[in-house]
């Protein structure tokens, strides 16, 4: 299946940028962004929008659906968009994907992680800023079915420390 014309014309506007499609059906599907910063948002209708991603960043991207008989998907992703040439996964609704840090299905594994989410905001830190290797940390842990330890304000320094050195 191709990407609508809307989502095909973002990303040849901006094909250095990745696009996530967020859909909005109050009760139906809901795709909506936990955290991230888009440099670019689009509105295509009243039910969807385009949030583009500046290499480097990270995001969390929740998917839900329902229909009749209840719920069908519950997911979170946690992906850092990767720089042009970079290599990457491919993830539904995200043109180009990224590297995907987190990656969990089911509602009980999708809590677990809005919780570890809201445990970094607490510390006043932005979860987009968090070291990736935490968010890695957090899917081996709850994919393990053993509980995540906590980013700390240490880890957060030791990680920024570390990026300033890489860049």
């Amino acid at each position: 299946m191709s990407a609508p014309a809307d989502v095909r014309a973002a990303y040849k506007a901006a094909p250095h940028l990745t696009h996530v499609e967020l859909t909005w059906r109050e009760g139906r599907v809901e795709h909506w962004l936990r955290f991230g910063h888009p440099v670019v948002e689009q509105r295509i209708d009243y039910c969807r929008r385009i949030a583009s991603f500046a290499p480097g960043t990270v995001f969390a991207f929740v998917r839900w659906a329902s229909n009749a008989y209840g719920t069908i998907i519950s997911r979170i992703d946690i992906v850092r968009v990767v720089d042009p040439g970079e290599t990457y996964q491919t993830l539904p609704f995200v043109r180009r994907g990224g590297d995907i840090l987190l990656k969990l299905n089911g509602w009980p594994q999708v809590e677990k992680v809005l919780q570890a989410i809201d445990a970094v905001e607490a510390l006043g830190i932005d979860p987009s800023d968090v070291a990736p290797d935490h968010w890695r940390h957090v899917h081996n842990r709850l994919t393990a079915g053993l509980p995540s330890t906590g980013y700390t304000h240490d880890q957060h320094r030791a990680w920024l420390k570390r990026r300033g050195i890489q860049s």
